[in-house]
């Protein structure tokens, strides 16, 4: 029975694919019903499926493997789906929805305060804004950064960096934002001396902060498809050089689709883990453990920023850049 279905496959290799294996499924569905008794030895089933694979490798095969690829590639590539905004709202939480046209009025309303020196009113019209862009879920890294520049102005030191920090999570990259936040910083009463990170660290956060987690991941959309362009060349094509070729530039998207991947991940789990804040009182005492009448164990003072280790009702367990770790109360921080 073997031999004969090799027969067949000799027989139509020279005739059109569609054609060849639609006779031949006849041709081989008639010898099964024929000729594969239940008794028989159950070596002679695993014998035809082998010579199934055989005779659809060149078309089937391939196909299933591109497929394959497709499916497992478009979930790791597509992973970072595009998210909103996750950020706290910071003051008035008022759910409006006007036109884009009053958006735009208010902005440069908000805008015109601001230059004339108008800061609390400018404070108040971008807190509006960004309320609105909440309910919206369309917050721009603009709105905080205009924010806390209308905060700085009026010297409201821990606030303008919280809206700082906030501008760059939303868009990592944007140079007047880091620009205006190390500025705002240096005007801290703090100076406390950062533990050294590793080469490597350093090498990847900065990679990674040239965009933001949206942008990562349609990087990786993108070498994702000219990845598959590669992956239907080598699969499809018969010229040996066009093989080649597609085959080290496949290895090579390939690769710089996962790093995309890792930097957008990296970057959507930094905006949504918000395990860190900023010092929003004058002064605030870090203590051995989360109770008033524990011992003090330092003082922070506003714009400081602390990464949050645990939480236990209205304390939070912080640690500063030097590696101290102490209880600081809820109420004296806000989280980023």
């Amino acid at each position: 029975m073997i031999r004969n279905i090799f027969n067949f496959i000799r027989r139509f290799e020279s005739q059109a694919p569609l054609f060849s294996i639609l006779r031949l499924a006849k041709q081989i569905n008639f010898t099964l019903s024929s000729s594969f008794a239940p008794h028989q030895n159950t070596n002679k089933f695993v014998s035809l499926v082998s010579v199934w694979c055989q005779l659809f490798c060149p078309y089937l095969t391939k196909t299933l493997i591109f497929i394959l690829i497709l499916c497992c590639g478009a979930e790791m590539a597509i992973g970072q789906e595009i998210i909103g905004d996750t950020l706290p709202q910071t003051a008035n939480t008022a759910a409006v929805t006007p036109s884009a046209a009053v958006s735009d009025d208010a902005q440069e309303a908000a805008a015109q305060a601001y230059r004339g020196q108008d800061y609390k009113e400018s404070i108040t019209l971008y807190e509006e804004l960004i309320a609105q862009g909440m309910a919206e879920d369309r917050v721009s890294a603009q709105l905080y950064y205009n924010l806390g520049n209308a905060y700085f102005r009026d010297n409201q030191l821990g606030k303008a960096i919280l809206c700082y920090e906030r501008a760059l999570l939303l868009d990592p990259g944007d140079g007047d934002i880091r620009h205006n936040l190390r500025f705002a910083q240096n005007r801290t009463v703090d100076r406390i001396d950062t533990a050294a990170d590793l080469f490597l660290a350093n090498w990847f956060r900065g990679v990674r902060n040239v965009f933001s987690s949206n942008q990562w991941a349609v990087t990786g959309i993108i070498f994702f498809i000219l990845f598959l362009v590669c992956v239907a060349v080598y699969l499809f094509i018969r010229l040996l050089w066009a093989r080649k070729t597609a085959f080290y530039a496949g290895i090579a998207l390939f690769l710089f689709m996962i790093t995309a991947n890792i930097f957008a991940f990296s970057q959507k789990s930094e905006r949504t883990r918000r395990d860190s804040a900023i010092v929003m009182v004058g002064a605030a005492t870090v203590n051995t453990s989360p109770d008033t009448s524990s011992n003090q164990l330092f003082e922070l003072h506003e714009g400081t920023k602390v990464k949050i280790r645990n939480r236990d009702g209205n304390w939070f367990e912080i640690q500063i850049p030097d590696g101290s770790v102490g209880w600081i109360q809820q109420q004296d921080v806000e989280v980023i």
